[in-house]
């Protein structure tokens, strides 16, 4: 499975420079690329709504907290989202690929697997977070 070069010029504008939310990427054609960018005004319910409902996709997304101590962080996920209702040849190619592609991203801090928008709501972001 190749990586388009967009996929990491864009991840290293998110982990360097900010420019980005979240990323959403798809795979297409054996290929994987950028699908959706999301604004730094964007929020995670942005984001989520932003996932196809039964399709795959991998996504990085930049999470803003503050500790318990007042300190202002972030924390950068990686989120490999198969649906139930997704094609299993999809889920599949999707989870052969994943740690592959996880490898090109360097910064990815938090690991999160979802066939389901209760496994990623925003608690448990929060929670893997802290």
């Amino acid at each position: 499975m190749a990586v388009d070069d967009e996929c990491k010029l864009k991840f290293l504008e998110l982990k360097a420079k900010r420019n980005y939310r979240f990323i959403i990427f798809k795979i297409h054609n054996q290929q994987v690329v950028v699908d959706k960018l999301g604004t730094p005004a964007e929020t995670y319910e942005d984001f989520t709504a932003a996932l196809p409902k039964d399709e795959c996709r991998y996504a990085v997304f930049d999470f803003d907290f503050t500790t318990s101590e007042n300190c202002q962080k972030s924390k950068i996920f990686f989120i490999a989202w198969a649906p139930d209702s997704s094609r299993v040849r999809s889920k599949m190619v999707y989870a052969s690929s994943k740690d592959r592609f996880k490898r090109e991203l360097d910064g990815i801090q938090v690991e999160l697997q979802a066939t389901d928008p209760s496994e990623m709501s925003f608690d448990i972001i929060k929670a893997r977070a802290i």
